[in-house]
C-alpha cells in the first residue's frame, strides 16, 4: 500500500520529533523551518526559533520565502543585528540545537556548502557558509537534514565548510569547538547517528517500507549499522494535518497539495 504521506513529510516529521525537550533551535527556511514549527505545534510548545537574520523567538505567520522574509518577525521576542545574535546568543552558548543541511556530507558529519569540484575551478559554486560554520562550531548540538544520495553522501568532501567530527574520534575535541557536534542525520529514507568511539555515521533506523539495501546503495562508503536497527513510526494524522493545513498548505516544500 502506498503511504498517505510524501518523503518530504516523513523527513519533516522525523526531524520535528528529534526536538523533543529542546528549548532553543537555530534554523533556516524550507523543510527545516517546517520541522521546527511542527515541533512547536506538537511536542515542544516552548521551543524558541532563532533565525540567522537576527530574529529570536519567531512565530512566523506563514511559510517564509527567505531568511530575510518579514514574516519571521511575527511574534518574535527579539529582533537584533545579526552580529549581536551570533555574538551574544550563539557564541554565548545559548543555542541548544541547530538544523543544518549541505550539498555534501562525509562519514564524520562534515558538511560542504561551498563548491562542487576544485575550489579554483568548480563545477558548481554553492552559496557558501553563511553562518553554518559558526553554528556547527558553537551550537550545543546539531541536527543535519539532507536527502539521501551518493552525490551527497560522499567518501571525501570537495570542500569542508562546516565541521562535524573532522577526522573522527577525538579530533573535534582537540580544537576549540564549544558545541558537541552533530547528533543525528535525518534523511528521506533513514536516520543516522554518531554514537560510537570513532564518531562515524551509523544507520540507526529505517522509515516504513525502506530496506537496508536501499539505504546503503546511496552512500559512498561502507556504512556502519547499529546492532539493533528499528523502524520509525509513520506520521500521525495530526502531524500530517498540521503540515498540510497550517505550515505548508500550498505544498511548496512538501511537494503535495493539501
Amino acid at each position: 500500500m502506498t503511504p498517505d504521506y510524501t518523503s518530504s513529510e516523513m523527513m519533516i516529521v522525523a526531524a520535528s520529533r528529534t526536538l523533543r525537550g529542546a528549548r532553543t533551535v537555530f534554523v533556516g527556511v524550507g523543510l527545516p523551518n517546517i520541522a521546527c514549527n511542527l515541533a512547536r505545534h506538537t511536542i515542544a510548545p516552548d521551543l524558541e526559533l532563532i533565525y540567522e537574520s537576527g530574529v529570536y523567538g519567531a512565530q512566523p505567520a506563514r511559510l517564509p520565502l527567505s531568511i530575510g522574509d518579514p514574516t519571521l518577525v511575527t511574534g518574535a521576542l527579539s529582533v537584533i543585528p545579526m552580529g549581536d545574535l551570533f555574538g551574544y546568543y550563539l557564541q554565548g552558548g545559548w543555542v541548544g540545537a541547530a538544523l543544518l543541511g549541505g550539498a555534501q556530507i562525509d562519514r564524520h558529519g562534515n558538511l560542504n556548502t561551498t563548491v562542487i569540484g576544485e575550489y579554483d575551478s568548480p563545477k558548481v559554486r554553492l552559496p557558501g557558509s553563511g553562518g553554518a560554520c559558526e553554528i556547527a562550531i558553537n551550537a550545543r548540538s546539531t541536527l543535519i537534514i539532507m536527502r539521501l544520495s551518493q552525490r551527497a553522501f560522499v567518501e571525501r568532501l570537495d570542500f569542508l565548510t562546516s565541521p562535524g567530527y573532522l577526522e573522527g574520534g577525538t579530533s573535534r575535541a582537540g580544537r576549540y569547538m564549544p558545541g558537541a557536534g552533530p547528533m543525528q542525520v535525518i534523511t528521506d529514507k533513514a536516520l543516522f547517528s554518531f554514537f560510537n568511539d570513532d564518531r562515524e555515521m551509523q544507520i540507526d533506523a529505517l522509515y516504513p517500507g525502506v530496506s537496508i539495501d536501499e539505504v546503503t546503495a546511496e552512500i559512498g562508503w561502507p556504512i556502519r549499522q547499529h546492532e539493533s536497527i528499528f523502524e520509525v513510526d509513520p506520521p500521525t494524522d495530526d502531524e500530517i494535518r498540521i503540515i498540510r493545513t497550517i505550515l505548508d498548505p500550498e505544498g511548496t516544500v512538501t511537494g503535495r497539495l493539501a
